[in-house]
């Protein structure tokens, strides 16, 4: 997917730009991200197939993951370069990821947030108890030792 964006000086004759790829290829600049803006990347699968990436040239700007566990998916890893903030790239990210849920035949999405659960309601998602998470993503590392205790679950159905 690319997406036209105005050039960073306003003008639109001289516009350049952004898309959304596999993230096969960014591993390193996607820790790196990560890692400034505080979110884990320790625990980052070996293989980034079900990641995406938004870049601009070879600029990373933003990131998305799913890890899948059978009819689940476990959104995480979103992250956007506070450059390019307010330009809706975390939503064209998060719409993108649930794209390609939905081409794995995955019944819901779900993610543990402790800074934005408003945006993902936004987006769809429903807070949930911890307990409801099915057992198969209870099973990962988020759940499991990554995230806090205090971390909110959220759930969209696809």
């Amino acid at each position: 997917m690319t997406i036209p964006a105005a050039h960073p000086a306003g003008d639109v004759a001289n516009s350049y730009m952004m898309q959304i790829i596999k993230a096969i290829n960014y591993r390193e600049n996607i820790i790196a991200l990560l890692s400034a803006e505080k979110l884990p990347s320790d625990d980052l699968p070996s293989s980034l197939d079900n990641f995406l990436v938004m870049t601009e040239g070879d600029e990373l700007v933003g990131v998305v993951g799913l890890e899948m566990y059978g009819g689940y998916g476990l959104l995480r890893s979103l992250a956007v370069n506070p450059d390019y903030r307010s330009k809706n790239i975390a939503g064209k990210l998060v719409e993108e990821i649930e794209k390609f849920a939905v081409s794995k035949d995955l019944k819901s999405i779900i993610l543990l947030t402790e800074t934005a659960p408003d945006y993902f309601s936004r987006k769809g998602y429903s807070r949930i108890a911890r307990a409801e998470v099915p057992a198969e993503v209870q099973q990962s590392s988020e759940f499991r030792h990554v995230c806090p205790q205090s971390a909110i679950a959220m759930k969209k159905d696809l």
